[in-house]
């Protein structure tokens, strides 16, 4: 590990990591601008509200980082509900609790509250997988953490823009 200071601040798990071209920006239709039109939710419009949060320890998006990709985003509007893989960038990412919570966080923030949100850690890319998404998907473990100042603070930094 070697100094360095993302969100968080201190010591870099990953001090050298690859990174990825951003995608292009989704042209907007017309019939998504029509407001008589009826606009279902889509996996696009979901990486697009996740593509641009903070990674807590780089100053790069999770999408430069590889961390969230559209093709692990999966939407059924019918149904209502949002599933969302990501992909730490090492097998002992201390900060994937954070990038979960900043995911889910950002998607309850963003959709209507008819949504069911499963946010986890893609099959075979975390030592703690199994740890991290039982804590993600504890909806009483969510609602304790984002009651913690320091940790909101922290979350809100991951997903504010970027100057």
């Amino acid at each position: 590990m070697v100094g360095g200071g993302g969100v968080g601040g201190g010591l870099l798990e990953n001090a050298n990591p690859l990174i990825y071209q951003r995608s292009g920006e989704r042209p907007v239709t017309a019939g998504e601008e029509d407001e008589q039109v009826p606009d279902s939710i889509d996996a696009r419009e979901i990486f697009d509200l996740i593509r641009s949060i903070n990674d807590p320890e780089h100053p790069l998006t999770l999408e430069e980082l590889n961390v969230v990709e559209q093709v692990r985003v999966q939407v059924s509007d019918p149904e209502s509900t949002v599933a969302v893989a990501f992909t730490p960038t090492i097998p002992h990412c201390s900060m994937a609790t954070l990038i979960g919570l900043s995911i889910k966080v950002k998607l309850l923030r963003s959709l209507p509250q008819r949504f069911k949100m499963d946010v986890h850690i893609t099959p075979g890319t975390h030592a703690s997988e199994h740890a991290v998404n039982k804590q993600l998907a504890d909806k009483e473990r969510v609602a304790a953490a984002l009651e913690n100042t320091h940790l909101l603070e922290v979350v809100n930094q991951c997903l504010s823009a970027r100057s």
